[in-house]
């Protein structure tokens, strides 16, 4: 270690990911060797009282290797002691110029080098120490604890011819303190020692601004008219350029001058808990000694939530005594605690009831091909009657009209893309099976819900799937589904009375094959179960009950059909139909397929799925909608309409 200086150890490691992110690489700082920097508490940059010292700056292999001295100030003679009695043993680095490449610092100029509690960067410690200790030769101890106040001086053992260039006596000495120098010729040229009467007088005396700054060294003096102009200078550049951008650029990246810009994104500065162990520091005179201002602010002051970089609660006194007074051995025992476990590794869907989906798919027709030809004659007019003869009149031609229509099919689709790196970054379960059961799942309800009410979607939206196409049940024309209104009475219960006698009376008019299925919501269902007689008793305890009242097979509730409503603004209460009267048709290859593609320009896994499909009811007055009438005709309809 070179002669002067009190430790050394590394101010930043190379290649280790540091707290903030970034990763430190090989020679970033190389410009830096040689250079001497200040030596500061806790990237302190506001007061000339925060130099503590300098650091001689080496850029070796492996990192920024630096060699310490502390200065004679109050704050650096306790520092000093700090890093001698081993409390402090973290080092930090504020840097800026930056010029990166994602995490990766390439390039930088460091402009402090600070003593912190806990850095960022993990290799960052003080390594070694070269402490030489002036004691009278009657003192039998050779360490010291002092809690009166009164600083215990450490000093180099170094004659006068080592003292470094540029550096000066303090000019505003009292008498006294010249007397003692006097005294003592080599710790006059050191500068680096007290008497304890000097001490006494300096504590006595209160100092003005100029007396402190009278008393740094010429080389701290550069470090103030540094900073100072630096301050004006940015000062200039706001007015011009609010962001404060240096034009260098290295590999695509514009490196930043931002020195003395309040901390902004492109800088260094691996220290942890800055404001707290600040608050400390600066507490430190008021409390008499640090170890006082410490423990108040562990207990009850800025540490005592205090947080550092690895996340890693502070120890309080608090937690000490709790641990003391219960028994317990270890502190923050959660520590140990296993890794919370997933209870699945699939993520679960969070989806609305899926069981109607099936019963629809798995309950309507299907045809081998998509487009559908419907052709109907309606011979119930009376001109399509028999007629009797009476002999000698003229024979009569009956005649009926014929009726068609054609359905066409559309495509329906679902795509979604994944980047093959989370691909195989994700080990836990298998993410593209994952991908592909969502998309057929959600596509089966897509195509359950287009048969039943349509999708939804306004007529003028791309994505819509055409009713001319995909023919809604509810909407159908008259000919296929037959509308009924449902008075709306004063109560819930009544109107659902009434719902229940529209089916019935509608049972008139169904075409349909066999014994047809309710499809409500939930909530109309639920209104239909509690419906009671004169005495408060429910009429149908089951579901099957019901449904016998109702002259249906059985009831499925649809969550997709809650507030479906009508042009005339009428809502839906359900509809009544067997599933095997609605043709779903597709031709050869436009049944439901999946496809994989890869994106070699982007590294993507593309995934398709899709049919091509028609669909509509096949048979006259196979379908009843009941539909609640609206406010403005409550008075218009009846229930047996």
């Amino acid at each position: 270690m070179p002669k002067g200086y009190d430790f050394s150890g590394y101010a930043t490691k190379n290649n280790l990911k540091c707290a903030d992110g970034r990763t430190i690489r090989k020679d970033a700082f190389k410009d830096c060797d040689g250079e001497i920097v200040p030596l500061v508490w806790s990237h302190k940059h506001g007061s000339p009282a925060d130099v503590l010292g300098h650091a001689l700056l080496e850029n070796r292999e492996d990192g920024v290797y630096t060699y310490g001295s502390f200065n004679d100030s109050e704050a650096g003679r306790t520092a000093k002691e700090l890093v001698r009695h081993g409390d402090v043993k973290s080092l930090s680095i504020y840097a800026n110029q930056l010029v990166q490449k994602g995490g990766d610092v390439l390039h930088g100029m460091i402009r402090e080098v600070s003593l912190c509690l806990a850095g960022a960067n993990p290799g960052a410690r003080i390594e070694e120490l070269s402490f030489e200790h002036a004691i009278d030769e009657d003192c039998d101890d050779f360490e010291a604890i002092v809690f009166s106040g009164d600083h215990i001086t450490l000093s180099h053992a170094s004659d006068s011819d080592e003292k470094k260039d540029g550096e000066s006596k303090s000019e505003n000495k009292t008498d006294s303190v010249k007397e003692a120098t006097n005294n003592d010729d080599a710790k006059n040229q050191n500068g680096s020692d007290m008497s304890k009467e000097d001490n006494k007088m300096a504590n006595e005396n209160e100092k003005t601004v100029k007396d402190v700054f009278d008393s740094l060294t010429d080389e701290q003096k550069n470090v103030v008219y540094f900073m100072i102009g630096e301050a004006i200078e940015n000062a200039k550049n706001a007015e011009t350029d609010d962001d404060d951008y240096d034009d260098d650029e290295e590999d695509g990246d514009v490196s930043h001058n931002i020195f003395e810009n309040d901390y902004a994104d492109n800088y260094l500065a691996h220290e942890a808990m800055n404001d707290a162990l600040g608050t400390v520091i600066a507490d430190a005179k008021k409390f008499g000694t640090l170890k006082d201002s410490y423990e108040y602010h562990i207990e009850e002051g800025a540490l005592a939530h205090a947080i550092d970089t690895t996340g890693m609660e502070v120890p309080t006194k608090t937690n000490a005594a709790y641990a003391t007074s219960t028994g317990y051995g270890i502190n923050s025992s959660d520590f140990l605690f296993p890794e919370a476990r997933a209870f699945s590794n699939t993520p679960e869907f969070i989806k609305r009831d899926m069981d109607w989906v099936d019963v629809v798919l798995s309950g309507v027709h299907r045809s081998p091909f998509a487009r559908v030809k419907s052709m109907f004659a309606n011979i119930t007019e009376d001109e399509a009657r028999a007629k009797g003869y009476i002999k000698g009149n003229l024979k009569k031609n009956e005649f009926f009209s014929l009726m068609k229509r054609v359905t066409t099919p559309q495509t329906i689709y679902k795509k979604q893309k994944m980047d093959r790196d989370d691909i195989v970054d994700i080990t836990d379960f298998d993410v593209v099976a994952w991908i592909k059961s969502e998309m057929r799942m959600m596509l089966n309800e897509e195509l359950a819900r287009a048969f039943l009410i349509g999708d939804g979607r306004d007529a003028n939206d791309n994505d819509k799937i055409k009713p001319d196409n995909v023919r809604p049940i509810v909407s159908d024309y008259d000919l296929f589904t037959i509308k009924k209104t449902v008075n709306a009475g004063s109560t819930e219960e009544e109107t659902a009375k009434n719902m229940i006698k529209a089916a019935l009376r509608a049972r008139k008019d169904y075409k349909g094959s066999g014994n047809p299925t309710l499809f409500t919501t939930d909530d109309w269902l639920t209104s239909l179960m509690l419906i009671e007689d004169g005495i408060g008793r429910r009429l149908y305890s089951t579901e099957a009950e019901l449904a016998a009242a109702m002259r249906v097979k059985n009831i499925v509730t649809v969550p997709v059909m809650e507030g479906y409503k009508n042009a005339s603004n009428q809502e839906l209460m359900g509809v009544i139909v067997n599933l095997s009267d609605y043709n779903v048709g597709a031709d050869k290859g436009g049944s439901v397929e999946m496809f994989d593609d890869f994106n070699i320009d982007y590294n993507q896994y593309v995934y398709l799925i899709e049919t091509r499909c028609s669909g509509a009811l096949t048979k006259p007055y196979s379908a009843i909608a009941l539909y609640k009438a609206a406010a403005s005709n409550n008075n218009a309809s009846s229930p047996e309409t």
